[in-house]
């Protein structure tokens, strides 16, 4: 059983995926590329130059990406201001799209903080549907958000767009599981990476997995800081 895929998201959106595990050979502390993470063969755009950009592409239906929420959301809080994080909802199918337009809606409608979490428990524990327009809609209305604004946002250009560029960026990024994470344009971890290297539960590799990210964050905002920093003075003579 593997962390969600391609080939699985197309034959079936209903399927539970699992961890892939082997032998401890490496320390979440200090990642080794190949191992731990992956660098990006061609390094993408950030929309930050200050800071380190972290995003996490995600899938609502994915079990793992419901699993590792809470990790994901304290360890967020804990960052404060150091890094720019941002969500990206996949989509490795034309299904996966009424998804990703519910994610950039709830974003426009400042309600990510209220509903997030909301979405996954009425998939992964109340066993909902929200896959389509309709489902979508009906869920909303019931959560209390208004019926004619959510959907004016639901189906307006912008949704359209940010789906549209979800997709671009999962594209480019290369993204064939979720969850997956992105630092800095430049590298990529995922529970599924660090596990092919340690043993462990689920929330072990969630734990190991962030701590990853931790030490590309240090990586990445020294390299940040050294191309910043003004070039040094040639000292008088």
């Amino acid at each position: 059983m593997r962390f969600l895929q391609r080939a699985f998201a197309i034959v079936g959106l209903s399927l539970g995926l699992g961890l892939v595990a082997a032998s401890v050979s490496a320390s979440p502390a200090n990642p080794v590329a190949g191992t731990d993470y992956k660098v990006l063969d061609v390094p993408q755009s950030t929309d930050s130059s200050k800071k380190v950009e972290v995003i996490e592409f995600f899938w609502y239906s994915c079990p793992h990406c419901n699993a590792l929420e809470p990790a994901l959301e304290d360890w967020v809080a804990k960052q404060g201001d150091k890094i720019d994080f941002k969500r990206v909802p996949i989509s490795f199918d034309p299904r996966f799209l009424p998804q990703q337009k519910l994610y950039y809606t709830l974003e426009a409608l400042g309600q990510v903080p209220a509903m997030h979490k909301k979405v996954f428990n009425a998939i992964h524990v109340q066993r909902q549907r929200l896959d389509t327009d309709a489902t979508i809609l009906d869920f909303a209305v019931k959560q209390g958000l208004d019926k004619a604004k959510f959907t004016d946002t639901y189906n307006s250009f912008g949704v359209q767009s940010k789906a549209l560029r979800a997709t671009q960026l999962q594209n480019a990024y290369k993204i064939d599981g979720v969850p997956m994470i992105a630092v800095d344009g430049k590298y990529m971890t995922a529970p599924s990476i660090v596990g092919s290297a340690m043993n462990g539960t689920e929330a072990q590799l969630f734990t190991a997995t962030l701590q990853v990210v931790d030490a590309l964050i240090i990586k990445s905002a020294a390299d940040i800081n050294k191309t910043a920093a003004p070039p040094a003075q040639a000292k008088k003579k």
